[in-house]
C-alpha cells in the first residue's frame, strides 16, 4: 500500500504567540541597529525573521513535500534560539567585553541540530517502501552524527566569513590561538548540546513508542 504524507497538524495558538513576539523583538532590535548605523546587524536581523518563517514557508508546499511534517515544536526552538542569539548574543558580543554569551548559543544549537536530524531520519525512512521502522535508538544514533556535521558546517562558514569579509565570528589571528581556541569550544560546547539530545530525544521517543504500542493491544 503506497503511504501518504501525514496532514499538516493545527498550530497551537500558544506556539504564534511566541512567534510573533520573537520575531517584533528581532525585527526592533534590527531597526535600532539600522539607525545606529549598523547596517550589517541590521542585515542579521532581516535573515534571523526569514528563518523564522521557516515552516510557515514549508506548509505553502501544501503537503506535497516530506518537509512539510517536520514538527512545529522545532520551529519554536528555532525562533527562539535566532531571538537569543541575535537580541541577546550579539547585543553582549557587541557592546560588552563578556564572551559567554557563545556557550549556551552553540549547546542550544548542537540540541537543535540533533532533535530536527531525529525527525529528518524518523521522515525519510517512513517513506521507504517497507513495513520496517527506524528505532529510536539507531535514528538518535544517527541524529547526534548528522547533527555534530551540521555544528563543522558553521565553523566552516565562521572561517570563511572571517578570510572573505574581515569579521570576527572566531577571533582568528594567525599570531595567535584564539581563533582555534574559540573554533574547538564552540564545537565542544556544541557536541555536549548535541549528546544530551541524542539521549533525551532516544528515551523520549522510545517511551512513547512503547506508550502506543501498549494502548493498540
Amino acid at each position: 500500500m503506497k503511504k501518504t504524507l501525514n496532514k499538516i497538524p493545527a498550530l497551537p495558538l500558544s506556539h504564534q504567540i511566541f512567534w510573533w513576539l520573537c520575531r517584533g523583538l528581532i525585527l526592533i532590535w534590527g531597526t535600532v541597529m539600522l539607525f545606529s548605523g549598523y547596517t550589517t546587524e541590521f542585515l542579521e536581523a532581516v535573515f534571523g525573521i526569514i528563518f523564522t518563517h521557516l515552516w510557515d514557508l514549508f506548509q505553502l508546499l501544501g503537503g506535497k513535500t516530506f518537509i512539510t511534517q517536520i514538527p512545529y515544536r522545532l520551529q519554536t526552538m528555532l525562533t527562539g534560539l535566532l531571538c537569543f542569539a541575535i537580541v541577546i548574543g550579539t547585543t553582549i558580543n557587541k557592546f560588552t567585553t563578556l564572551d559567554f554569551i557563545d556557550i549556551p548559543e552553540h549547546f542550544l544549537s548542537g540540541y537543535l541540530a540533533t532533535a530536527g536530524s531525529y525527525e529528518l531520519a524518523i521522515i525519510l525512512q517512513s517513506k521507504r517502501p517497507t513495513d520496517k521502522t527506524l528505532s529510536p535508538a539507531l535514528a538518535a544514533m544517527f541524529a547526534f552524527a548528522f547533527g555534530v556535521t551540521l555544528l563543522v558546517g558553521w565553523e566552516f562558514y565562521e572561517f570563511t566569513m572571517d578570510r572573505l569579509y574581515g569579521l570576527e565570528l572566531q577571533r582568528s589571528d594567525f599570531d595567535s590561538e584564539a581563533g582555534l581556541i574559540d573554533t574547538m569550544v564552540d564545537l565542544i560546547v556544541g557536541t555536549a548540546g548535541s549528546l544530551l539530545s541524542m539521549f533525551v530525544t532516544a528515551f523520549s521517543k522510545n517511551k512513547k513508542e512503547k506508550k502506543e504500542k501498549k494502548g493498540k493491544k
